[in-house]
C-alpha cells in the first residue's frame, strides 16, 4: 500500500490546518473540551449563538478564536482632524442627535457624535432596535470604527461604542485585542468586548493546560516562546513586542506541521516509492527529437527534459510539477517524456479537465507522432459507444499507447495493459477521488507529470505543492512577440472596431470575450447574447463571418463552431472563457476582453495567452467601464504593464490571497489561524528549511527529541480518511 499524500488530505477533508491545530489543544479533553455553557457570562442562550455564529462550542474553540488585531486604547483623535488615510480611529465624543432614517429594509440607525472639534455620523444599516436603547444624549461615548468619507462629511459604519465610565470601571488594558464577531453576537453584549470580557473569565481557568506541541531545543534554537505564555500573550500582551513573539510561535507551528508532512510526502515519493524505470532513450524519442520537432527547444525546455529523464530513470516514483507560462512549450517536453514510456514498453494518458482542450492535445500529438506510427487515441464523453469499445480494446492489447482525453479516463471500463505515465493539465480543476482513479489503473503507480499554465508565486508553490517537485520553463520560444496589451472604455469603441477590420483585413482573425452568456440583473456587464448582435451589427455577412462558442452548447456544435475558426472560415470567435484554455489558433492576433474588470488576473493572463502564437505582433484590449474600484484597476494596470506570467500571480496572490487564487478546492490548505503566506514569506521559507533539516537527519521522527513532533502530526492524521495511492 503507497503511503498517502497529506497534502491531499489537507485539501480535501474538510479540515483546514487552522482547526487542525484547534484539534491538537483538545486531544487531551479535560478542560479544554468542557462546554462553554459552563463558563461565567455564557449560559445555555449565549452558548447555542456562540456555536451558530462562530462555532465555538468548548473552552478550547473559544481559546483558539484568536484577535485579529489589536488597538492601542490610549490614543483617542478628535473629530475635526479625521481624514481618508486613518486605519480605524478611537474617537470620545456626546451624541447631539439620535434618529432612524427611512423604513423596511432600507432603513438606517443614525446618530451624530460631536466633540470641540466637530461632529461624525455613526450609521447602523442593520440591528437598530437592539442599538437604540443604548444609544443617550448628552453622555460620554468613546467610539471605535473606521472613517468614511460619503455625501460632504464623515460617517463610521457600524462603530463598536461604549459609556466612557462603563470602559472606565473595567479597567481595560492599553493594548486591547479586536475579535471577529457578529452582528446578531453583538447585539446580544457578545462584540468584541465582550468576547474579550469571556476569554479573560476563561484564560485564569487554562494555566498549565496546554501541552506542548514543539521539543524545547527546537524552541529555543527559533527562539519560540513556549505553548502556554503565547495563549496568554495572545490574549493580553502589555506590548507589541508580546504580541509578535505570540503570533510568530503560532506560525511556526503551524507552517511547520504543514511542512513536515510535505516534505516527508516527497521524500516517499522521490525515494520509498518504487517506480518503473524507463532506463532507454530509444528509438522513437531520438527519431522524434533528431528528425521530426522541427525546432529548437529552449534551454529551459532541454533542462526539463533532463529532469524528466533523471526522474524516470531513477527506480523510484516520479511527482512532478512542469509550471510554464502560456506559449511557453510545456505540451512538447509532456510528450518528450511520452516518448521514453513508450521507448520502455508503457502506455502513456493525458487528462484534461475540457473537451476542447482535450481535443486539442489529441490533434497536436497526432500531427507530431504520426510519422513515427504510433496509436493515438481520444476518449471523452462524445465519444460513441462502437469507437469506445475500439479504443477499450486498443488499451487492453497494448495498441493504443497514448491515451487523451477528460474524466473519461476514469471509467471503470477503462483498462490499461501497461500505463507508465500519467501526464494531468490543469490539475487544479480535478478532485482527489478523480486521480485516485487514474492511478488504480495500473499495477504500479505511474509517474506523474502535472503541468499548469496558471504560473504559482514560489511561496504558494512550496505551500500547495510542496510534495511534487517543481520544474520552471521560464522562456519563451524564439521569434514570439510580446502581445502588446492596452485598456479602452466604451467612448472608445468605433476606434476599436475599426482596429479590428484593419487586422481582418491583413487576413488575421480576432476573438471577442465575454463575462456572462445572459443578461444579468444583478451585474451591469456586457453579456455575450447581446454582444454577438452587436458585432454582427458592425461586421455584418457577406464580408464578415463569425463563430459564437459557450459553455451552455454541445460539444460537437462547440467543436464545429472552434473548427470553423481554426480552418479560417470565420474572423471573429465571440466567446465565454470556454477558450480560456487549450485553444491554439497561431493567425489570431486580437483578443478583445469585455468588461474586463469582472475577470481575476490569472483569467486575464490566460486569456491573452490565447493570441501572440504566431510570428505577428498581436493585441489584447482590455474593454471596461469608466468606474472602477482599486483592484479592477490595479489589476488592469498590471496586466498592461508586464506579460512576465509570475509577476501577474504574485500580484494575484497580493489582491485575491492564496484560497481563492487556487479555487475552492484547494482553499483550505489556506486557511491558516494565524499564518500567512503572503505576508510571511522569509518564516515560510525559514521553516521549510527546517522542516527539510528534521526529516533529512530523522525520516520517521524516531529520535526522542522529535517524539512531541511526532505525536503532534499523529494526533492530526488520526482522523484523516486514507486516500490511497494518491499523489
Amino acid at each position: 500500500m503507497i503511503k498517502v499524500s497529506y497534502r491531499r488530505l489537507f485539501l480535501f477533508q474538510g479540515f483546514s490546518h487552522g482547526t487542525e491545530l484547534s484539534y491538537l489543544r483538545s486531544m487531551s479533553d479535560g478542560i479544554l473540551g468542557t462546554s462553554i455553557t459552563y463558563l461565567n457570562g455564557v449560559g445555555p442562550n449565549r452558548a447555542k449563538l456562540l456555536e451558530d455564529e462562530l462555532g465555538i462550542k468548548t473552552y478550547g474553540d473559544l481559546v483558539d478564536h484568536f484577535p485579529f488585531r489589536y488597538v492601542d486604547k490610549t490614543q483617542f483623535h478628535k473629530i475635526g482632524d479625521v481624514n481618508s488615510d486613518m486605519e480605524p480611529v478611537q474617537i470620545k465624543g456626546q451624541f447631539v442627535r439620535i434618529r432612524e432614517i427611512g423604513a423596511g429594509r432600507k432603513s438606517r440607525l443614525s446618530a451624530i457624535l460631536e466633540d470641540q472639534t466637530g461632529q461624525i455620523e455613526l450609521v447602523w444599516f442593520k440591528g437598530a432596535k437592539w442599538i437604540r436603547p443604548k444609544l443617550k444624549l448628552n453622555q460620554t461615548y468613546i467610539v471605535f470604527g473606521k472613517p468614511n468619507y460619503y455625501q460632504g462629511g464623515w460617517n463610521i459604519a457600524h462603530p463598536e461604542f461604549e459609556l466612557e465610565s462603563v470602559v472606565l470601571s473595567r479597567n481595560l488594558p492599553a493594548l486591547q485585542p479586536v475579535y471577529s464577531t457578529t452582528e446578531k453576537l453583538s447585539s446580544r453584549g457578545l462584540g468584541s468586548a465582550g468576547i474579550y470580557r469571556l476569554m479573560m473569565n476563561l484564560m485564569p481557568k487554562l494555566e498549565n493546560t496546554f501541552e506542548e506541541t514543539l521539543p524545547e531545543p527546537l524552541r529555543k534554537e527559533e527562539q519560540l516562546t513556549c505553548l502556554d505564555i503565547a495563549y496568554q500573550k495572545i490574549h493580553k500582551p502589555i506590548d507589541f513586542n508580546e504580541v509578535f513573539q505570540a503570533r510568530r510561535r503560532f506560525k511556526y507551528e503551524e507552517l511547520l506541521m504543514l511542512q513536515l508532512l510535505l516534505v516527508q510526502q516527497k521524500l516517499v515519493n522521490t525515494k520509498k516509492t518504487p517506480g518503473v524505470r524507463f532506463s532507454d532513450v530509444g528509438d522513437h524519442f531520438n527519431e522524434f527529437y533528431n528528425n521530426h520537432l522541427g525546432f529548437e527547444l529552449t534551454g529551459a525546455q532541454k533542462r526539463v527534459v533532463k529532469e524528466i529523464r533523471q526522474d524516470v530513470n531513477s527506480g523510484f516514483h516520479m511527482n512532478r510539477l512542469i509550471q510554464g507560462d502560456v506559449g511557453s512549450g510545456k505540451t512538447v517536453v509532456a510528450l518528450l517524456g511520452a516518448l521514453l514510456a513508450i521507448d520502455n514498453g508503457f502506455q502513456v494518458c493525458l487528462m484534461a479537465p475540457t473537451e476542447i482542450l482535450a481535443q486539442q492535445h489529441f490533434t497536436g500529438f497526432s500531427e507530431w507522432l504520426k510519422p513515427l506510427g504510433i496509436q493515438v487515441e481520444l476518449l471523452t464523453g462524445s465519444v460513441k459507444i462502437a469507437e469506445r469499445r475500439r479504443i477499450h480494446a486498443g488499451l487492453e492489447d497494448g495498441s493504443v499507447k497514448i491515451l487523451l482525453g477528460t474524466h473519461a479516463l476514469i471509467e471503470p471500463k477503462v483498462k490499461f495493459m501497461n500505463l507508465g505515465l500519467a501526464i494531468i493539465d490543469e490539475q487544479h480543476r480535478f478532485g482527489v477521488k478523480q486521480r485516485a482513479k487514474l492511478w488504480a489503473k495500473a499495477k504500479m503507480p505511474p509517474h506523474v507529470l502535472v503541468m499548469t499554465a496558471t504560473p504559482i508565486p514560489r511561496t504558494l508553490a512550496m505551500t500547495v505543492y510542496g510534495d511534487l517537485d517543481v520544474s520552471v520553463i521560464d522562456e519563451l520560444p524564439p521569434g514570439r512577440k510580446p502581445v502588446k496589451t492596452v485598456h479602452r472604455t466604451d467612448a472608445h469603441r468605433l476606434s476599436i472596431f475599426q482596429f479590428m477590420k484593419d487586422e481582418i483585413e491583413k487576413g488575421r482573425q480576432i476573438y471577442v470575450v465575454y463575462p456572462l452568456i445572459e443578461e444579468s440583473q444583478a451585474m451591469d456587464y456586457k453579456d455575450l447574447m447581446d454582444g454577438y448582435e452587436s458585432i454582427t451589427r458592425s461586421f455584418p455577412a457577406p464580408d464578415y463571418h463569425l463563430s459564437i462558442v459557450h459553455g451552455r452548447m454541445k460539444p460537437e456544435d462547440k467543436e464545429f463552431e472552434m473548427s470553423r475558426f481554426l480552418r479560417k472560415e470565420t474572423q471573429i470567435m465571440v466567446a465565454t472563457t470556454v477558450i480560456e484554455v487549450g485553444v491554439n489558433v497561431p493567425n489570431a492576433s486580437v483578443m478583445v476582453i469585455e468588461s474586463s474588470e469582472r475577470f481575476g488576473l490569472s483569467q486575464l493572463h490566460q486569456l491573452r495567452g490565447r493570441v501572440g502564437r504566431g510570428a505577428e505582433q498581436s493585441f489584447c484590449i482590455l474593454m471596461t467601464g469608466t468606474k472602477l474600484s482599486s483592484e479592477a484597476r490595479k489589476r488592469v494596470k498590471t496586466m498592461c504593464n508586464t506579460n512576465d506570467g509570475f509577476v501577474i500571480a504574485e500580484v494575484d496572490l497580493e489582491l485575491r490571497g492564496p484560497g481563492d487564487l487556487m479555487g475552492t478546492q484547494q482553499s483550505g490548505s489556506m486557511n491558516f489561524k494565524v499564518a500567512d503566506i503572503i505576508r510571511d514569506q522569509e518564516l515560510l521559507e525559514q521553516v521549510r528549511n527546517k522542516a527539510i533539516d528534521i526529516v533529512d537527519e530523522d525520516p520517521e521522527l524516531a529520535m526522542q527529541k522529535n517524539t512531541l513532533i511526532k505525536k503532534s502530526i499523529q494526533q492530526i492524521m488520526k482522523h484523516k480518511k486514507n486516500w490511497s495511492k494518491i499523489s
